[in-house]
């Protein structure tokens, strides 16, 4: 890169734009994924949050993208005709059954809870995603932080060097939204590759590499002198992190090959597995929020067959996870969630498939404060209504939210002036907690 092209920024606006794409150059980072948050955890007009007390430091949430079927995993109705040809299995938890899919996962039961009483207000892949993943409706106006955001920005970083929120394998996904760009997602599209471009470029040794920031150091001074304001700092800051984390240990952190062969054999070689041990590395070194997304539960067709491909690589990660955390001494401060956006109907269409149905279906939880072998909610024997206990979808946040400390009262205005919270009006279910 020739720094002399640092000349042409001579506004915000060509400035934004060339610091990203330095970013990216310069650095091998994104210009979202690595700001201070000192600077912005304080809202100019509700102050700063409160932090209440917290069953869990970290959280892992495996997002299940297209609506997995809760009958075929986590809420099986052995004997009734809507359960198809799933069979159920006994778990180490005593009297709580799951899909035959599972039998790694049964394994660990003792270890984790269900809630079989979720119910969500929308059926469309779009919507759905985003009010599980924000608490708030899909706007053409405004777009909401995800839950992980506000974890990063209300609770901040446990590790200084390492981002307060990290997305795997998720892709047009909510993350910052209105809140300022340090409190994005950084994203990791593969594990099994990494932290991409962290390395110096080729023939890039360590004195220009230094002698380019000096530069740009100088670049940065006179700019911020004339055009003063924490979004030109937060540019700056930006470049400060970024060095930081290539120069810093902790970037062994994103590398899964160093788990021995075994460990990486435990929670299986495909892109979910991987994830989950990325996962595991990541809040080991101290990732507040970890994200890690698996596509494909849209099954209109052929439903059984797609999740009896599909649910084998769910089962192994998941179950590897819980049990790496517990024998790591990790789960009791880690909240594992696996969630996903709406269930499939108890209805088997012509396609052997099971269409859209939020209105009943389940998560699972696990470590992070949670009691352990229990069963939050019900459905009825059939599958099709919540019996007992219903929880909504900012219920579930609030619940996350619960565990990690964050205030749900504390107001945050967006730049519109419209005030919002973390999980909306959700309340969290307190009786999930031991």
């Amino acid at each position: 890169m020739n720094l002399s092209t640092l000349s042409f920024a001579r506004d915000a606006v060509c400035r934004r734009a060339f610091v990203q794409g330095a970013a990216a150059a310069l650095l091998g980072l994104r210009a979202s994924s690595s700001l201070r948050a000192a600077d912005w955890l304080q809202d100019p007009v509700t102050g700063p949050p409160v932090l209440g007390h917290a069953t869990a430091q970290h959280v892992i949430y495996l997002f299940m993208r297209g609506g997995m079927s809760q009958i075929d995993t986590f809420d099986p109705k052995p004997g009734a005709p809507t359960q198809g040809p799933v069979e159920a299995i006994s778990t180490r938890a005593d009297g709580i059954q799951l899909s035959q899919h599972f039998p790694f996962l049964a394994r660990q039961m003792d270890k984790a809870c269900l809630v079989r009483s979720l119910s969500s207000t929308q059926g469309a892949h779009a919507q759905a995603q985003y009010l599980m993943r924000t608490s708030y409706d899909l706007r053409g106006t405004i777009q909401h932080p995800s839950l992980g955001a506000w974890a990063h920005r209300m609770a901040g970083r446990l590790n200084r060097t390492l981002p307060g929120h990290v997305i795997v394998g998720g892709n047009n996904l909510p993350s910052g939204g209105f809140f300022p760009p340090q409190f994005q997602a950084l994203p990791i599209g593969d594990a099994t590759k990494g932290l991409q471009n962290s390395a110096l470029p080729q023939g890039i040794d360590a004195a220009r590499f230094q002698t380019r920031l000096d530069r740009l150091a100088e670049a940065n001074k006179a700019f911020e002198e004339r055009h003063r304001g924490r979004d030109v700092r937060a540019y700056s800051n930006m470049y400060e992190d970024a060095v930081r984390l290539m120069r810093s240990s902790d970037l062994a952190a994103f590398d899964t090959e160093q788990e021995p062969e075994s460990m990486r054999t435990a929670y299986g070689d495909g892109a979910f597995g991987r994830g989950c041990l990325l996962a595991r590395r990541l809040v080991e070194h101290g990732v507040r929020y970890v994200e890690v997304t698996a596509d494909g539960w849209d099954t209109h067709n052929d439903n059984f067959d797609e999740l009896e491909e599909k649910l084998p690589a769910i089962d192994r990660g998941l179950a590897a996870l819980i049990a790496d955390l517990d024998a790591r001494g990790l789960l009791d401060r880690t909240l594992v969630v696996l969630a996903t956006e709406f269930g499939r109907t108890p209805e088997i269409t012509g396609n052997n498939g099971r269409n859209h149905y939020p209105k009943a279906f389940s998560a699972l939880l696990a470590g992070g404060g949670v009691k352990r072998g229990y069963v939050h909610g019900a459905t009825d024997a059939h599958g099709r209504e919540v019996v007992g206990e219903p929880v909504g979808i900012q219920d579930l946040n609030a619940t996350i939210a619960y565990a990690l400390g964050l205030p749900l009262d504390h107001v945050v205005m967006a730049p519109s002036g419209r005030p919002f919270k973390v999980a909306d009006k959700g309340q969290p279910v307190v009786s999930l907690f031991a």
